[in-house]
């Protein structure tokens, strides 16, 4: 019992360095992206929960909703790997203007694709 306790304890006190670590050391504009991918999974989890549970009547509106949850999490995730500071040496000869203007030209194709299928 005293073992489950030290456990939890342990944990707990990780947790909380991991967290302090992470509002202390993480950039701005980390966050601010980190905050967009936290919002397109409980997007997306919204969807599906929807879709299974009330109805999936119009299919491919819940395909096209789902799947642009999903492409836009991969967008900010790309985007939250080549701005991230730490990784410089893979992507120091890139701007981080760049990147953020093929995130928005990339989140448009994709709004364009969707609205054209569902119809």
């Amino acid at each position: 019992m005293a073992n489950k306790t030290n456990q939890q304890n342990n944990l707990g006190t990780v947790l909380q360095q991991l967290q302090r670590s992470y509002w202390e050391n993480t950039p701005q504009r980390i966050k601010l992206i980190d905050a967009y991918l936290v919002y397109t999974v409980v997007q997306g989890v919204i969807q599906f929960v929807y879709c299974t549970l009330v109805s999936n009547y119009p299919y491919n509106a819940f395909l096209a909703g789902f799947g642009c949850a999903v492409a836009s999490f991969i967008f900010a995730a790309v985007l939250r790997m080549r701005v991230n500071p730490e990784n410089k040496a893979e992507y120091g000869h890139q701007s981080v203007e760049r990147a953020f203007a093929e995130f928005v030209v990339c989140n448009l194709a994709l709004h364009f694709l969707v609205t054209n299928y569902i119809g």
